[in-house]
């Protein structure tokens, strides 16, 4: 305590990732919806993360039960949300999420597409047949159960309108309307993303109407996903939750402006944390130290924007350019390497800097274990590709 402030260092931000995150072997999750819970979202944009970063973070937990929790007892959900980007999370939570990020981007998303159908002189009120063509999507929808976007043009033909796509982009062009008017019903909460079509890795999802939308106001919203956030990832200086929600500064402001806070000093940097939540992290078993493989984009890794306490000086080997995160090798709380899966299953480890025999070893059987949850004859290629991940996979530049 300096000045009255307190100092939380940064072997208790670790302790509280380990616990509070699921990670250490003696609090991993019992089921994947408490898992979910506990870090408040898995990022959905890449399948094969979701059900990784699940298996991380759970005991014992196959890959039949992480899809029963995300398609027969739909206890989660896929969804757009904090900075336009897709989740699974707990389906109790969509409304809080919806309110608090989903709504504003809904409302973009579709000021776009109509500016988009309106330059492609599609109809003469571009606002009204853009409406139009989504209720009767909705109405398509209800009606079959579940479809993919081409089942559902069969039904719609104007989902198959052509509009150009990132027209200003070299690699863009004429597109059908289907995937940018269902990535928008599903932004306005009418929708949602279903089983895929194929394996657990599959991008080819089935969509379904949306359960019924419980409205929140946007500023209860925010608080309470803010105290959600703090509660897993703090403390943490406010410009983190800024980053992570994708809220503006006046957002921020109002959103954490009903908490009862207490500020901390985290290592020279000023942060908060949720008052009565200042006590040391007390692990469920006796503290030992613990290695993990975490999968591309997973939810601890990007959790932060400052992340020079659990990343360290591994950030040009781990990150793409466009800041996603790889396949990350962990001890004890910070990252100490990446890992891949090599064409013939391996998964292939590389330790940035030397963390001794024994955790070494331990990551090393992680990896054996990794590769036997993945299965022959099954292979992960990460979305968002960075240096490490090729070089181990073999991938090349």
């Amino acid at each position: 305590m300096a000045g009255g402030i307190k100092t939380v260092s940064v072997a208790e931000r670790r302790a509280r990732l380990a616990v509070r995150h699921h990670l250490a072997p003696g609090e991993r999750a019992g089921t994947v919806a408490a898992a979910v819970g506990g870090i408040i979202a898995l990022h959905g944009t890449d399948p094969a993360s979701v059900y990784l970063a699940a298996r991380a973070r759970t005991r014992e937990v196959d890959k039949a039960a992480i899809e029963h929790a995300l398609y027969e007892e739909r206890s989660l959900v896929r969804m757009l949300g904090m900075r336009r980007t897709v989740f699974v999370v707990p389906t109790a939570l969509m409304p809080v999420i919806q309110s608090a990020c989903t709504d504003q981007i809904a409302e973009r998303l579709r000021r776009q597409l109509t500016q988009v159908v309106a330059a492609a002189g599609i109809a003469p009120d571009a606002a009204t047949w853009l409406k139009d063509v989504g209720e009767d999507t909705v109405r398509v929808l209800a009606a079959r159960g579940s479809a993919t976007g081409a089942e559902l043009a069969r039904n719609e033909p104007r989902l198959r309108t052509q509009i150009i796509a990132a027209a200003d982009n070299p690699y863009g062009g004429a597109v059908n309307l289907t995937s940018r008017l269902l990535t928008l019903l599903s932004a306005e909460g009418l929708i949602v993303r279903g089983r895929p079509r194929g394996g657990w890795t599959s991008t080819q999802f089935t969509w379904s109407a949306a359960p019924e939308r419980t409205d929140l106001p946007a500023v209860a919203a925010r608080a309470e996903l803010a105290r959600q956030w703090l509660a897993a990832f703090g403390p943490a200086p406010l410009s983190d939750l800024q980053w992570w929600t994708g809220w503006t500064a006046g957002q921020l402001r109002q959103a954490v402006s009903s908490l009862d806070l207490t500020e901390v000093d985290l290592d020279g940097t000023p942060g908060v944390l949720l008052s009565g939540d200042e006590d040391p992290t007390t692990p469920t078993a006796p503290a030992e130290p613990w290695g993990a493989l975490l999968p591309a984009l997973d939810p601890t890794a990007m959790g932060w924007r400052e992340r020079a306490w659990y990343v360290g000086a591994h950030t040009a080997a781990l990150f793409d350019r466009s800041g996603n995160i790889g396949p990350t090798a962990w001890w004890d709380g910070r990252i100490v390497g990446g890992w891949a899966q090599r064409k013939d299953g391996e998964i292939a480890v590389r330790l940035l800097e030397d963390v001794g025999a024994e955790a070494a070893a331990a990551i090393a059987a992680e990896a054996q274990r990794l590769q036997e949850w993945i299965g022959p004859g099954m292979k992960i290629t990460p979305r968002f590709r960075t240096p490490l991940e090729r070089e181990l996979s073999g991938s090349g530049a």
